[in-house]
């Protein structure tokens, strides 16, 4: 079997971002830790998923995502500037830190404090992968339908399909 929506998809990557045509190694999902996925439902960057459809079980394949097709590029405006009080009870954060934010809305995501002084906390909100090519080397493992219970989830329940996360 292929790799088409409402597939699911056990594959192992390693992941370098790209920088003047230099690779940094970013992470890894091997054999013993491989990434599985319900394909097609949004879970993965489009671009990601374009690239590997089609593909089956044993092949292998490796691709670079510009920036604006991965993470974006990193936005001058994400960079928010909290007052100190925020931190009385948690503590003030080190430079460099990663915290983790919650918006209005509810919507859960970390930034980086760049700065601190005794009125702020200075906190950029790109993702640390904003801004740089990414660099994917793929094999897949297996290849199978999803189960009536992983669609009406939209997730997938591991590479056999019984588990929930």
């Amino acid at each position: 079997m292929t790799i088409v929506p409402n597939s699911v998809v056990t594959l192992t990557y390693k992941l370098h971002t790209v920088e003047n045509g230099e690779k940094t190694f970013v992470e890894e999902a091997g054999r013993d830790n491989p990434l599985d996925f319900l394909f097609g439902v949004g879970m993965m960057l489009p671009k990601f998923e374009e690239n590997i459809a089609g593909l089956g079980a044993g092949d292998t394949t490796d691709f670079e995502l510009e920036a604006a097709d991965a993470y974006g590029e990193v936005n001058e405006q994400a960079i928010a500037t909290l007052p100190v009080d925020m931190f009385k009870e948690s503590g003030i954060p080190a430079v460099g830190q990663i915290l983790p934010l919650q918006d209005n809305q509810g919507n859960q995501f970390r930034g980086k404090v760049t700065e601190v002084s005794p009125e702020v906390v200075v906190v950029d909100l790109n993702h640390p992968m904003a801004g740089q090519n990414l660099h994917f080397a793929i094999e897949v493992l297996s290849v199978r339908e999803a189960t009536e219970d992983e669609l009406a989830h939209g997730h997938s329940h591991g590479p056999d399909g019984s588990h929930h996360h």
